[in-house]
């Protein structure tokens, strides 16, 4: 239910302002308890929301990182690891780990507002 709020909030918050991030990238493994947490919690409602039209979602396994097309500031050591990165495919910042909807959404507001300066 608070996911569910935070989500309406954001939704709003996010419908006036433009966004230069092409897309958020998500590195995750293969038996990852994190990363089925944050598709349980998250995953649906990130595909549905406005965030997702402006910073699609795409999936990588982290061993893949090398072939992703972003130009990471550092390498991916954790799962899940959000990347969000902008229309040149350079990394704008990263979500390191999974602590719940409410820090996710917070953390990933404050990340594509910096893509904006």
């Amino acid at each position: 239910m608070l996911a569910a709020a935070i989500f309406v909030l954001i939704a709003a918050a996010s419908a006036s302002t433009p966004l230069r991030a092409a897309e958020l990238i998500m590195y995750d493994k293969a038996g990852c308890v994190w990363c089925t947490r944050w598709e349980r919690e998250v995953g649906r409602l990130y595909e549905r929301s406005p965030l997702a039209a402006e910073a699609p979602l795409r999936r990588m396994d982290i061993r893949d990182q090398r072939r992703s097309g972003v130009a990471l500031g550092e390498p991916v050591y954790y799962t899940p690891t959000f990347v969000v990165a902008d229309d040149d495919g350079v990394e704008i910042g990263r979500i390191t780990g999974y602590r719940g909807p409410e820090a996710f959404w917070g953390e990933l507001e404050a990340l594509l507002a910096e893509g904006q300066r």
